[in-house]
């Protein structure tokens, strides 16, 4: 009896003892410690995940966090991803964020009337999706039909704003948030847009077009007057940047011959209306301003090279202006 009863307590003091073994091995490897990313690949297995943290010095011992995973009912629910952990962090937190699927985020910054493909190359600088298969995304027309967009592909319903997202997205998924976004930002516009008679495709083409026109924001609502009454009037848009859009590899250099390419469907000098599509991705303020023209009777306009405009409602008026801002300039 004796011995039996020695054998107990031997037991149990092992058995403490390993219990504090493992809370020590479970413990944060340091007080403080600075955020660094760790990343669980796609296919990784717990053993593989638990030597990566082990190996980047997050956590003590892999085996115990091991033993904790399947503890916890974890081992099979690790996701693959980014995430932000510190050496300070206990293991048990690691593995929940892991499971959970909590991966880091990136903030990026889409500023307004950025082009698709502008978009995809500033999505790629950091990290967040391939340029060409965001570009692939954009073009996809059966994306573009579940996203609801009127449209063979998804340019101008790219909405411009600042993001934070996960890296390891699929670009049809990036896509994605972009659009949903742009029609969380509609839905606002779209009863006065309905009541004007505005299809919201024809809002989003002449919005791209007044974002690329200007960088004054007061000017926005006056630029899209000046469109506005010149469909009315059945005139011709003749909207530089809509040339430039239907120019492969543009060089920057906008030529005589450029207007006069009757082949460019883009070419708003030689077409009558709309172009096809937008030409870049409009922020709120350019949707509203499409929406929400002001009411003048200005058909043209010219830049007085300030990064703001001359409004006209003469042809004689707008020569004028011509002569002044921009023929006075080449002379100099």
């Amino acid at each position: 009896m004796r011995r039996l009863t020695m054998a107990l307590v031997a037991l149990l003091v092992a058995g403490g003892a390993l219990t504090f073994l493992a809370v020590r091995q479970l413990a944060p490897v340091a007080e403080e410690a600075p955020e660094v990313l760790f990343v669980v690949e796609r296919g990784d297995s717990l053993a593989r995940v638990a030597q990566k943290l082990e190996r980047e010095g997050l956590v003590r011992n892999a085996a115990v966090v091991k033993w904790l995973a399947r503890l916890r009912g974890l081992a099979s629910k690790l996701h693959a991803g980014e995430y932000r952990f510190a050496a300070s962090l206990a293991p048990g937190a690691m593995l929940e964020r892991i499971a959970a699927g909590r991966v880091a985020t990136h903030e990026v910054s889409l500023p307004e009337g950025f082009t698709a493909a502008q978009i995809g190359e500033r999505l790629a600088a950091h990290g967040i999706v391939d340029a060409a298969a965001f570009a692939a995304a954009v073009q996809d027309a059966e994306l573009a039909a579940q996203l609801a967009v009127p449209a063979a592909g998804l340019e101008g319903y790219l909405f411009p704003e600042t993001y934070r997202l996960p890296r390891g997205l699929a670009a049809s998924d990036v896509a994605r948030i972009l659009v949903e976004q742009f029609q969380r930002a509609w839905q606002d516009l779209e009863p006065e847009a309905r009541e004007r008679g505005l299809e919201m495709h024809a809002v989003v083409t002449l919005a791209s077009i007044v974002e690329k026109e200007t960088g004054a924001p007061e000017e926005r609502p006056l630029i899209a007057s000046v469109f506005a009454n010149r469909l009315a009037r059945n005139m011709r848009l003749e909207s530089d940047p809509t040339v430039i859009y239907g120019i492969p590899d543009f060089d920057g250099n906008l030529q005589r011959r450029d207007l006069d390419d009757a082949a460019n469907p883009y070419n708003t000098y030689q077409i009558q209306g709309l172009p096809p599509g937008p030409i870049a991705n409009p922020g709120i303020d350019s949707l509203r301003a499409v929406v929400r023209p002001a009411e003048t009777d200005y058909l043209y306009f010219v830049s007085k090279n300030d990064g703001t405009h001359q409004f006209s409602s003469s042809y004689r008026d707008h020569i004028n202006a011509v002569n002044r801002f921009q023929r006075r300039r080449a002379s100099k």
